[in-house]
């Protein structure tokens, strides 16, 4: 096993983050070819711009040495230069694709597109764990883009085939896609208990229930976050009231300028100060 590096930011733009992309081996050395793996190199792409594309590529080998033995990270290596070559071909096919005005049909042609390019980079295995789950999500909502548009259907019969494609989404892509109303209306639900006089702990268990109890408690941190945020915000909106109200002194508005800031050093850290062009 290898031991858990101290990170450095690559840029600075990726400062108090960590490489995304859990990646594998199979028995034997093998590499396992997968989404994470695509995870991995998109990490590291994000930072185009403020280091170039050598510097970039010589940092994700390394990460693939730190992580991997010889040869899966040999395998890994020439997945990247076919992963890279691909993305600079893509930008081309992307840029002659022909204009269309309809939505669907011009988000189907750059699927298609995507995945005949992919042919000359990848093997058909390779292209399936690298993009199948992508590919999935982008083929649910062209073909949800072409229901909408086809003005031969009544609003039942889109209904009836949007409700088959619900039908044979993928489960994980029903979660990913179901997760954020799902959180809605737990919190909903948090606010009615609320309302009603719940305890925090009442509050944990329903949300460990519902979710999971790491989940539950990384949400209950931010509950006390957030209060203590507000509470924070309630206290100095008091305080700067007081002093705005006050006759200005010897040194006029500069003077009351700075008692402000003065207030606002003494409350909130730097990066907080940012978010208090809202409350004032």
């Amino acid at each position: 096993a290898h031991a858990e590096p101290n990170y450095f930011a690559f840029v600075r733009s990726m400062e108090g983050t960590k490489p995304d992309g859990d990646i594998k081996t199979a028995p034997g050395d093998q590499l396992v070819v997968d989404a994470e793996l695509g995870h991995l190199f998109d990490y590291y792409l994000a930072g185009l711009g403020e280091k170039d594309l050598a510097a970039i590529k010589a940092e994700i080998e390394r990460e693939l040495d730190r992580r991997l033995k010889p040869v899966p990270a040999a395998a890994a290596k020439r997945l990247l230069a076919s992963y890279l070559a691909y993305k600079r071909a893509l930008v081309d096919i992307e840029r002659d694709l022909p204009m269309n005005t309809d939505l669907a049909q011009s988000a189907r042609n750059r699927l298609e597109a995507m995945q005949t390019l992919r042919q000359r980079y990848f093997t058909a295995a390779e292209s399936a764990g690298l993009f199948g789950a992508t590919d999935a999500n982008d083929l649910d909502t062209v073909e949800r883009l072409e229901i909408g548009a086809d003005k031969s259907l009544n609003a039942e019969q889109k209904r009836q085939k949007l409700a088959a494609l619900d039908e044979k989404m993928p489960a994980a892509l029903r979660a990913e896609r179901d997760a954020p109303s799902q959180v809605i209306r737990l919190e909903d639900a948090v606010q009615k208990m609320r309302q009603g006089g719940a305890a925090d702990d009442e509050v944990y268990r329903m949300r460990a229930a519902a979710l999971s109890p790491e989940a539950a408690g990384r949400l209950a941190e931010l509950d006390r976050d957030e209060a203590d945020w507000k509470a924070r915000i309630q206290r100095y909106q008091g305080e700067r009231g007081k002093l705005l109200a006050a006759p200005a002194g010897p040194d006029g508005d500069a003077g009351r300028q700075a008692a402000l800031q003065q207030l606002r050093d003494a409350q909130f850290k730097p990066e907080e100060q940012k978010r208090l062009g809202a409350y004032e």
